[in-house]
């Protein structure tokens, strides 16, 4: 799948240079792609399998993405907001609630207002498929933008003067910038010899959709137990009755059990889990299972290289920090971009890429580990 936007004079086959290689067509490389491409950079975003964009399709990601403040005025700027907005739902009000008691009633609520310090919500939730789906209809419309699925970039050779990219169709893209967007696992930051710093919990997450009776009231939940949290996010309405997102973290071994749990056994135990607060959960979705992990780069930037999203850092699912801190790299990159165009990729740029970003994302994976730990070891300490 390659698409350039239409009345494109060159054959996107046949490019080979541009001002920025992005590696990674994820939710963070897309926006990174829209986002460099509307402010007028000429983009190539690769991305070794085809984005999933439909929401039942067997492999879509049912994950969702509170888009807090920030990273709702940068998808402003990529032009992909309008197209999103009917489709998201506004988190009004974060509750946090503790079940950690033998009956696993819900004992103690915190509420966290918006109204309380703005006229604008916390953010809006969205679905991770369907802003897949938009950003990719909007590189669809940037000319200067060329989005090949099912191509990965593979090796790397940088100079001062710029970066080769080697792709796994042959081709051999010169840029002056190469974004790592491709992963926890990242081959571009392997290739450049960045290490990385790995905390695992022994835990994993569900994710999935859930239909209920009580309105949610753009209330978003996360009902604590031992384990890992239970948070349920708002959605539209689905099939006519009120919609939620669930991520549920515990041992890899009770995930893994509930994956595999039939339906109806499933819905009594996630419904008690979530302390009964919205009636009966009904699942709406196939469940999906990832593992939970911490993780940080040892740099964010190389020679004509910078690292964002999950190949800078990876953090468990708390308090919709994992792609806030990605959109926030980007916005980072794009400022500094902006404001000296002629040294996009030099190293006076990632050189304030890297100070700009490291202490934030250093605070953020360390505050988010600690929160994770506390979590896990609630029910042992109550």
């Amino acid at each position: 799948m390659h698409h350039r936007g239409q009345g494109s004079m060159s054959d996107p086959m046949t490019q080979d240079s541009c001002d920025i290689l992005i590696s990674g067509g994820g939710i963070a490389g897309l926006t990174a792609a829209a986002v460099f491409g509307t402010a007028g950079f000429s983009v190539i975003c690769v991305d070794p399998a085809a984005p999933v964009m439909e929401r039942d399709a067997p492999t879509s990601d049912l994950r969702t993405t509170a888009l807090l403040q920030p990273a709702r005025s940068l998808l402003e700027r990529a032009g992909v907001w309008p197209a999103l907005a009917p489709h998201v739902a506004p988190l009004q009000v974060m509750r946090i609630v503790d079940a950690g008691g033998p009956d696993g009633a819900a004992r103690v609520v915190r509420d966290f207002n918006a109204a309380d310090v703005s006229d604008l919500p916390f953010g809006w939730n969205a679905p991770n498929w369907l802003l897949r789906r938009e950003l990719v209809a909007r590189l669809a419309m940037l000319n200067n933008v060329e989005f090949c699925a099912g191509v990965g970039a593979e090796t790397l050779f940088t100079r001062t003067t710029g970066a080769r990219v080697g792709l796994s169709d042959g081709r051999r893209i010169t840029a002056k910038l190469v974004i790592a967007a491709d992963g926890r696992g990242s081959p571009m930051r392997k290739a450049a010899g960045i290490g990385v710093t790995t905390k695992r919990y022994g835990q994993k997450a569900l994710a999935f959709a859930v239909t209920h009776d009580a309105p949610h009231d753009n209330i978003s939940t996360e009902v604590h137990r031992s384990g890992g949290p239970f948070t349920q996010v708002p959605l539209p309405d689905y099939e006519g009755k009120p919609c939620s997102a669930i991520v549920w973290m515990d041992s890899s071994a009770a995930s893994q059990a509930r994956l595999d749990m039939d339906v109806s056994a499933f819905e009594a135990e996630m419904t008690d889990r979530s302390a009964h607060l919205f009636g009966p959960l009904k699942l709406a979705s196939r469940r999906t299972i990832w593992p939970i992990i911490s993780q940080r780069a040892e740099r964010l930037s190389a020679q004509r290289l910078a690292l964002i999203a999950e190949a800078a850092h990876v953090v468990p699912p708390i308090g919709a920090q994992g792609l806030n801190m990605s959109l926030a790299d980007t916005a980072c990159l794009l400022e500094l971009a902006e404001a000296n165009p002629a040294d996009l990729g030099g190293a006076q740029m990632l050189d304030a890429y890297e100070a700009a970003r490291m202490k934030d994302v250093r605070l953020r994976v360390a505050g988010i580990d600690m929160l994770n730990r506390a979590s896990q070891m609630q029910g042992q300490t109550l």
